[in-house]
């Protein structure tokens, strides 16, 4: 009976014997070359790091290239881009600011109706008035030379803050001259002949304090104490 072909032979690969030599027709593998040795600094951090990985430096780009984003620029810089060769800032056309006072108008009103229905007892304020403005600025002045103190409260007096108050009301009198009503201006004069005199009063005291110090304080009123 003929014998079978096998279906598929088998072939010794290996390099060497059993007894470590090299057979016939086998070509000892080249041995790699060494690799030069790393600094002792790269060596010391592989060995703190063994995962770490480090990536090549970025190529140089320009900001505009990098995805259309505008570079930063330091407060000098832009200081030059947005003022002209005179220093002065450019003035918003007609266009943008009539934009820009409409999309605050409806931002206002969104406001006011977000408030009455989170509290419909509350008055809206309504749109700020140069009455307004004045009794403001009059009322933080006030608080500032030590107005509004309860009963048996220290007043606390803010001096250096009081007289830019002031001072703001003097410049809103002097830049509105001419542009007021009658009743606008005589609010106004009013406001700040009532301030000046309280501010007077207090600086007088203060220097009378320290012309002759005593245990009870600031001109010798007890709890009197002027803003830093």
């Amino acid at each position: 009976m003929p014998e079978k072909e096998p279906l598929f032979t088998v072939t010794d690969r290996r390099k060497f014997t059993t007894d470590g030599e090299l057979r016939p027709g086998m070509v000892a593998a080249e041995t790699p070359p060494a690799s030069a040795p790393k600094p002792a600094v790269e060596a010391g951090r592989e060995a703190a790091h063994p995962q770490a990985v480090t990536a090549p430096a970025p190529a140089a780009t320009s900001a505009p290239a990098a995805a259309g984003v505008e570079p930063r620029v330091t407060p000098e810089a832009a200081g030059e881009r947005y003022t002209d060769e005179n220093g002065m800032l450019p003035e918003p056309t007609a266009a943008e600011s009539a934009e820009q006072h409409a999309a605050y108008q409806e931002s206002t009103r969104s406001l006011d109706e977000l408030v009455a229905q989170q509290n419909p007892k509350a008055r809206a304020a309504g749109p700020m008035t140069f009455d307004k403005l004045v009794q403001s600025i009059y009322m933080t002045a006030a608080i500032q030379l030590g107005a509004g103190a309860q009963p048996g409260e220290q007043s606390r007096v803010d001096i250096l803050g009081a007289r830019q108050s002031i001072d703001m009301l003097a410049v809103l009198a002097e830049k509105t001259k001419g542009n007021t009503t009658e009743q606008e201006a005589r609010l106004l004069q009013n406001a700040l002949f009532e301030l000046r005199m309280s501010f007077l009063e207090i600086t007088n005291a203060i220097a009378t304090s320290a012309q002759q110090p005593g245990p009870q304080g600031v001109g010798g009123k007890p709890g009197f104490r002027p803003g830093r």
